[in-house]
């Protein structure tokens, strides 16, 4: 039985060994395969197997694998050295190298005088080791008059001309006494403010170097988008020639800086220092000026704001040329067009900037445009929303003939306007016709915000509403045209008089159909109307009296339409539109 038992054994031995020699020399064979390409039609490059074949090669016959296995073995690691390790992204090195020289720190001082009532200066507790620190520190004691001191900060900036010209951010130099120019080799030259321009925060200074300066040049931003990268240079915390990089995380942003934001915003890395800096594009082209960062540390958290280029590029060469801005000016008071205002005028969509007013002796003052107009392009560009406009007014050369698309009376009309200047004088913010709150800074006059809520307040608080005790007053002044329906859209209406306009102080300009009262909870009182103010017009027709405005609404109804555009005169004369429902 013994032989019986060893034969079996022997032959499981065997075939255990021939499966191991087959499996070598498949092994083999599929190695050598990946590592010579395939050479028996010139031209063609057979590709390398996957790794997957690799895995599970097809056994091949000891004869015929033979030849192939004393193959070099150097040839089997070969896959092995063709891969290349992952070393992040592309480097910005040698792109970054070419533009440092052109990014200059800018250091400023300013001579401040302290206030006398600006009270006691902090103070360690007396036997601190630090009381003599805090003591020349502050350098005066409480109960001492204040004295002078200088104050010093650091921006950056960037050379836009090898002669010495160089833009920053208002803020950097703003009040400075003296301003200095830090280069990156190390040079230091005294700057000289060319000019300024408050509304976008831009200033062009100059320094007289002795050789040619290492300059850049302005990009096209409105090519930018976004996800593009970009790279930040600059001075955070003093830190000059800082680079850092990131995309473009949004565009048109506005933060309310001022009457013409369009930010770009970038993840990019900005901090204290960086304003003023370049935002380049990977060209080395400065397409964004950096400006503010949204931070509640004051370090960056990834939202930072550019001024674009598209914007920028014309204030600077205007500064430079002119050490001011020339801004075109339309001269028209707008606000926007809501959801309701774009029912009233049968707009698909809220789009436009709806004029609420014309300024006398304005470039429209002429009739061109008028209270009531939707401007929709101005000079072939579409104005979407009502701080379109300002900005591509501010950005016309002044006395340019331009076409502007409007909506009137529901059609779009196309008429023609010679643009002004817009004066950033006294005299323009004193003009009779200024904004509510005295500024023509925008090219247009733009009401605050919350305009609807409290720029048609009466000079007198105490105008606005009925006098205590005296609730009957005013009905009793609309004798003359009783028979009116006294609640349309929730209004109470009176024939404009002496005495109602004595009573809710309305000035003598104003004409229309004066408020008496307002139903509490009506759409009216909703839309913030109040006694005393004046409806002027009803879907741009102007109204006499209490029956015209309820004649008007009615027809409105019976057109199918749901909103009833007002425009509202306040006591003082300021107008703007609203767009009531009706039930």
């Amino acid at each position: 039985m013994a032989p019986t038992i060893r034969s079996p054994f022997r032959r499981t031995l065997a075939l255990m060994a021939s499966a191991a020699i087959l499996a070598h020399a498949g092994m083999n064979g599929v190695a050598h395969a990946q590592t010579a390409p395939q050479t028996t039609t010139p031209g063609v490059t057979t590709p390398a197997p996957a790794a997957p074949e690799a895995t599970a090669p097809t056994p091949t016959p000891p004869a015929a694998a033979a030849p192939e296995t004393a193959a070099p073995a150097p040839q089997q690691t070969a896959p092995a050295q063709a891969v290349v390790p992952n070393s992040g992204p592309a480097s910005v090195a040698d792109l970054a190298e070419g533009l440092l020289d052109a990014v200059v720190n800018i250091s400023t001082s300013q001579n401040v005088k302290d206030d006398e009532g600006a009270g006691p200066a902090p103070r360690a507790p007396d036997g601190s080791p630090f009381q003599e620190f805090f003591n020349d520190f502050f350098n005066k004691q409480p109960g001492n008059k204040g004295g002078n001191h200088n104050v010093s900060s650091l921006g950056s900036g960037f050379v836009i001309d090898p002669a010495g010209y160089i833009v920053t951010n208002n803020h950097v130099i703003e009040g400075a006494d003296d301003i200095e120019i830090n280069f990156a080799n190390g040079t230091k030259l005294k700057a000289k403010l060319i000019g300024t321009d408050t509304k976008t925060d831009l200033s062009v200074l100059k320094v007289e170097p002795k050789t040619p300066l290492k300059s850049v040049k302005f990009g096209d931003s409105s090519t930018m988008r976004i996800g593009d990268w970009v790279m930040a240079i600059g001075n955070p915390f003093g830190f000059g020639g800082s680079v850092t990089v990131g995309i473009i995380s949004g565009r048109g942003r506005n933060i309310n800086a001022g009457p013409y934001d369009n930010f770009i915003q970038t993840d990019a890395a900005i901090n204290k220092g960086n304003s003023g800096g370049p935002l380049f594009n990977m060209k080395g082209e400065v397409i964004g000026i950096n400006t503010a960062i949204i931070s509640p540390s004051g370090g960056s958290i990834g939202i930072g704001f550019s001024v674009p280029s598209e914007l920028a590029s014309g204030v600077v060469d205007q500064l430079r040329e002119y050490g001011e801005t020339r801004r075109g000016w339309l001269g028209v008071r707008i606000q926007p067009v809501t959801d309701d205002i774009a029912d009233s005028l049968g707009l698909d969509t809220a789009k436009g900037a709806l004029v609420a007013g014309v300024i006398k002796g304005g470039p429209v003052d002429d009739g061109s445009i008028k209270a009531g107009d939707v401007i929709l392009k101005f000079d072939g560009k579409t104005v979407s929303e009502m701080r379109d406009l300002p900005r591509v007014v501010a950005e016309s050369t002044v006395g340019k003939e331009v076409d502007v698309v409007v909506l009137r009376d529901g059609k779009e009309q196309t008429v023609k306007v010679k643009l002004g200047r817009l004066e950033d004088s006294d005299q323009a913010a004193t003009s009779d016709d200024s904004a509510p709150d005295g500024s023509q800074d925008d090219g247009v006059i733009t009401p605050d915000p919350g305009e609807n809520n409290d720029m048609d307040q009466p000079d007198t608080g105490d105008q606005a509403q009925p006098a205590p005790g005296t609730p009957d007053q005013h009905k009793g002044q609309v004798s003359p045209d009783a028979a009116t329906p006294k609640n349309v859209l929730g209004l109470s209406l009176s024939l404009l008089s002496a005495e109602t306009r004595k009573a809710f102080g309305i000035a003598e300009s104003v004409d229309g159909v004066v408020v008496t009262e307002v139903t509490p909870g009506s759409a009216s009182a909703e839309k913030g109307l109040k006694p005393g103010d004046v409806i002027v017009e009803v879907a741009q027709e102007f109204m006499k009296s209490p029956d015209a405005v309820a004649a008007k609404v009615q027809a409105l109804k019976q057109e199918g339409r749901r909103n009833a555009q007002l425009m509202i005169a306040s006591a003082n004369g300021d107008l703007r539109f609203v767009a009531v429902p009706m039930e």
